[in-house]
């Protein structure tokens, strides 16, 4: 009696099919086995269904029925608009030249070197198909790199399609999820992808799966100076600590107060009231009446500023003087306004845009 087969019990490596989309399906010789494929030479089963477990495909690459197989199951299941596995000459592979990822940890690097030796690559590379012979990465630089130091000659990977303008948003989420972004990185690469898809923080923040303030606090880290940059990204500066310098204003105490961090150890908490007595001492050596109330930051109040900064997407000072305090938000054009406006008074916008219309009227007919 033959045994009742499911569809979830096949496992990964017989629901994504071993040959390119759209290739027929290769008749089984007459011993039962498939006839080789003339392209390149694919994964065996066991590597194939290992190397599965730990890479996480799209959706549209796995099959979700489950419904009985037909009389035909010899036949090769329909090939979805996903990938196949395939093992590739690493010559025939070249890097992505959107990877987001800029400094690859040598040490790391090395580990991951002595492991392939040991035990070979367990996960593969994704990459997508530009010629016959040639494929550009996806996924998987470091592992393309550690491959090429160990000396192999090919490379496990999976093909698939993928458009120019996604190679990027593949790239980034991939290393995202694994945390190997240093925060100048990750901010450069939500630049870029805000160029490339045209479309706004928040819809940026769904498609990554980010919140929206983590999306802007991150882009405000391209603000820094040059220096401060090169610091972030080498890890000496904390991504909070460039937060708190993104409040100064002048690029060579950003400079200053960044190889200060570094040289007392100091804690972030620590930056942000360093930074708001910076902020009040221009004010009180103006007015020469000695130093302000306000000049004590309370941590509570430095907490609630970087809060409404988060909330409202742009920089917010809250200012306590010895009777009375003050909040300021900053807005960079009437849109961001009128957003801004629509957080704190919903509705107000429109009004103001309507009386900002109607003067312009009146200036034309001036």
């Amino acid at each position: 009696m033959s045994e009742r087969r499911r569809g979830l019990g096949r496992g990964l490596g017989a629901l994504i099919p071993a040959a390119p989309t759209g290739e027929k399906p290769v008749p089984p010789t007459a011993n039962g086995a498939p006839a080789a494929s003339s392209t390149a030479p694919v994964l065996t089963a066991e590597r194939g269904v290992a190397a599965a477990k730990v890479t996480t495909l799209p959706q549209s690459s796995v099959s979700h029925e489950t419904a009985e197989p037909s009389n035909a199951e010899a036949e090769a299941p329909q090939s979805p608009a996903g990938a196949h596995f395939a093992e590739l000459p690493l010559d025939s592979i070249t890097p992505n030249p959107r990877q987001p990822r800029e400094v690859f940890d040598e040490d790391a690097l090395a580990e991951l070197v002595t492991s392939i030796k040991e035990v070979g690559l367990l996960q593969p590379v994704v990459v997508r198909q530009l010629a016959p012979s040639r494929y550009e990465l996806i996924m998987g630089e470091r592992r393309w790199r550690a491959c090429r130091e160990a000396g192999l000659d090919a490379i496990p990977a999976i093909v698939r399609a993928t458009e120019d303008e996604k190679l990027l948003l593949d790239a980034l989420l991939e290393n995202l999820h694994r945390a190997q972004l240093n925060p100048l990185e990750e901010a450069a690469a939500y630049d870029q992808l805000l160029k490339d898809f045209n479309c706004t923080h928040d819809q940026l923040a769904d498609r990554i799966g980010r919140s929206r303030p983590q999306v802007s606090n991150t882009l405000r880290l391209l603000k820094l100076s040059p220096a401060v940059q090169r610091r972030v990204a080498a890890g000496v500066l904390s991504a909070g600590h460039a937060r708190a310098l993104l409040s100064v204003e002048d690029s060579e105490e950003q400079d200053r107060l960044a190889h200060r961090i570094v040289a007392e150890g100091l804690s972030v908490r620590a930056v942000e009231e360093i930074v708001t007595l910076m902020g009040s001492r221009p004010k009180s050596t103006a007015r020469s009446k000695g130093p302000r109330a306000g000049g004590r930051v309370s941590p509570a109040l430095s907490d609630l500023a970087t809060r409404l900064s988060d909330r409202f997407e742009t920089r917010v000072k809250v200012d306590l003087g010895q009777k009375k305090g003050k909040i300021v938000v900053e807005f960079a054009s009437m849109d961001d306004l009128e957003r801004i406006l629509g957080t704190l008074a919903p509705g107000e916008g429109p009004v103001l845009q309507h009386g900002l219309t109607g003067d312009a009227s009146e200036e034309t007919e001036d």
